[in-house]
């Protein structure tokens, strides 16, 4: 209990207060709370329950009886929790995209290279700038949540002005751009529908916790972070069940994309089996980490592993289904061999 006080420094110094501000008026507005009991509520639960103060209007805990509230995982529950589910020394090869694509290599479905490579071999540059569909994407390997990742169009892309493009902007690593399966392009073609599938091995056996498409706005990424929505995938059907969902929580859930005006609810996943197929395979071959976040994209000819995430969220987890699920994760903190 003493470490929950201990993380308060943490989220005082995390948390934007123009943010806070405005969720505080929003619960205000729209549920009738007043000031003074959101603030001491909110200090209440964060130590009660570990979790962060935005965690507190994301799940609209003002909302909830004592035992929902004990039904969710915050912040400060899902950083012990990965800490014993994943230890930090077996994580580079999750938290470095380089070595994540040296590790799973034949799974990810695209070329790529290093600054390092480029700078060092021609052939190899000239096989990734000469690709079909005429971009490339270029990043930082240790760049989170869809930050440092730009798009180029590679037509008029020099091998040498690719390198001095990564050197000013900090980027060492190169990717052949992902072209999705049709119907995920109808749904959003602005950026790559990814889908988020988190896996917990318990016993040597895989384990689906859950299932989430996030879904582009406008945008060449589809994180959260960015302005996009995420919905629930059903596990058994592969269909989307439940409306897209932002991180900002003051803006209302949407049943159409707001954009292409596709229905989301009922909307098929293609290639679902093999996508399930795909991130057990994954999870075995590093599962010395029990719990992962794993991004797949899903092609024309099937899917395709983007990255994994050691520390994945806990509330695209969560909110998209607007239910917590502390207690179905918590048999899995009991000490077993890999």
């Amino acid at each position: 209990m003493l470490r929950r006080f201990l993380y308060i420094p943490y989220y005082i110094l995390h948390t934007s207060p123009a943010y806070l501000i405005r969720l505080f008026h929003h619960a205000k507005k729209n549920y009738g709370a007043g000031y003074a009991y959101l603030l001491a509520d909110m200090l209440y639960c964060t130590i009660r329950y570990n979790i962060a103060f935005i965690d507190y209007f994301d799940f609209k805990f003002f909302t909830l009886t004592t035992s929902q509230r004990s039904e969710y995982m915050g912040s400060g529950a899902m950083y012990e929790y990965q800490l014993v589910m994943n230890p930090k020394k077996y994580r580079t090869v999750l938290s470095n995209k380089t070595e994540f694509l040296k590790k799973f290599d034949d799974l990810s479905g695209r070329k790529w290279a290093t600054l390092e490579m480029l700078r060092n071999n021609n052939a190899h540059a000239n096989a990734l700038l000469r690709n079909n569909l005429e971009k490339i994407v270029i990043k930082n390997d240790v760049g989170q949540a869809g930050k440092q990742v730009e798009v180029l169009d590679t037509r008029h892309l020099t091998i040498q002005n690719l390198i001095q493009k990564m050197e000013n902007s900090r980027y060492n690593l190169a990717e052949e751009y992902i072209e999705q399966h049709d119907q995920l392009n109808v749904l959003s073609p602005s950026g790559v529908n990814t889908v988020r599938i988190i896996t917990q091995i318990h016993h040597h056996e895989v384990i689906i916790l859950a299932a989430r498409l996030r879904i582009t706005i406008n945008s060449s990424t589809d994180n959260l972070s960015t302005g996009n929505i995420a919905a629930h995938i059903d596990l058994t059907t592969g269909r989307v069940a439940g409306p897209g969902i932002y991180v900002d929580t003051t803006k209302p859930d949407e049943y159409k994309h707001p954009v292409t005006g596709v229905e989301l609810i009922g909307f098929p996943v293609p290639f679902w089996a093999a996508c399930l197929e795909l991130v057990k395979k994954a999870a075995l071959r590093v599962a010395e980490n029990r719990s992962i976040g794993w991004d797949v994209a899903v092609t024309q000819n099937g899917p395709v592993l983007i990255e994994g995430n050691h520390n994945w969220h806990y509330f695209l987890w969560q909110a998209p289904e607007k239910r917590g699920y502390k207690k179905l994760v918590q048999r899995f903190l009991e000490k077993y061999p890999y």
